[in-house]
């Protein structure tokens, strides 16, 4: 039998490593890995289609599903997971002391349906109490002109969404106090160079994440794994090899990092940051698989719906390949 050969696009993540280095194969399979980051997968995977298996965000595909526009079909191998308490950035002179006091306020987002953005107000309405309609929101750039929605979004009934000029940047208009405040994944360039009209929402973010965990149960999902849907009817063991391989590979990446006779992180405490994650969390804090993940799933779909970026609720037996609902145990 002649392996297929196809192209993986995902991050350079230790969880995935081992696909990228060769130590864990995709049964059947001749694999190209292409470590880019996200953004530029996102562009060119839900503009042009050009991966045959690809890291995706999570709402954007969502959106997909709800439009019967998408031309993947999902892998439950959430290969980014982030808390967001930390991506909410704000003016230190704007009076905003508490999430409740972004009601009114001016804030900047790259894109509105970036996955981020997505768990942030669902966050901010759900724990808060603030809708996305007592907010003005203005999307673009963050520290480029010229950014625009990668999937086309239309008009939000109830909601205050402005594109900002294209010679301007989110990062700018937030410095110049043209904006009050900044969701976004990526930390704005100002921020990390310590300049003190910006400070994080929430100071004590590991604080109030953990305490959002215990709280709530959700690790916000962000990405997950597509496969081109040609491709997986084409080969029907596909989606099942792929998910074993994303499987093993973060197995293999949790190894490393249980592992204190020589760290495989540049990090000095990492074993008494990995066990207190686990106190908290529990042994398998990033959870793979339909069932383990069904209650953050189900959230972000309901917070798409929420949010005016989908017209139904998605069931999630319409975002993954019907073979991921019962795997093989031994």
């Amino acid at each position: 039998m002649v392996d297929v050969p196809i192209t993986i696009a995902c991050g350079n993540y230790d969880r995935t490593r081992a696909i990228q280095d060769g130590r864990v194969k995709v049964e059947g399979c001749a694999v190209t890995y292409l470590p880019l980051y996200p953004e530029e997968i996102f562009f060119r995977v839900f503009r042009y289609q050009e991966f045959d298996v690809s890291e995706i965000s999570f709402s954007s595909y969502i959106r997909t599903v709800a439009a019967g526009t998408s031309e993947y079909i999902g892998i439950p191998a959430f290969v980014s997971r982030v808390f967001r308490h930390s991506g909410i950035y704000v003016r230190a002179d704007a009076g905003i002391k508490k999430p409740e006091d972004l009601r009114g306020k001016r804030i900047g987002l790259p894109e509105y349906q970036i996955t981020a953005v997505v768990w942030m107000r669902g966050m901010l309405q759900h724990e808060y109490g603030v809708s996305p309609s007592e907010i003005h929101w203005r999307s673009g750039g963050q520290e480029e002109p010229g950014r625009h929605e990668r999937t086309p979004l239309k008009p939000i009934k109830g909601i205050d969404l402005q594109p900002i000029p294209e010679d301007k940047t989110l990062v700018g208009m937030l410095e110049d106090g043209e904006l009050d405040a900044l969701f976004t994944a990526r930390a704005p360039s100002t921020f990390l160079r310590g300049e003190p009209h910006i400070k994080r929402l929430f100071p004590d973010t590991r604080a109030a994440e953990m305490a959002y965990f215990k709280k709530t149960g959700h690790f916000p999902i962000m990405h997950l794994i597509g496969i081109r849907k040609s491709l997986a009817e084409k080969y029907p063991w596909l989606a099942t090899s792929a998910y074993k391989a994303f499987c093993e590979a973060k197995a293999l990446a949790m190894i490393d990092l249980c592992d204190v006779n020589a760290l495989m992180v540049t990090l000095p405490f990492l074993d008494a940051e990995t066990r207190e994650t686990m106190a908290v969390m529990g042994q398998d804090f990033w959870k793979y698989g339909i069932h383990e993940n069904l209650h953050d799933i189900e959230a972000l779909t309901q917070y798409a719906f929420e949010q005016g970026l989908i017209d139904r609720k998605v069931a999630v037996e319409e975002l993954f390949a019907r073979s991921m609902f019962e795997i093989s145990k031994v």
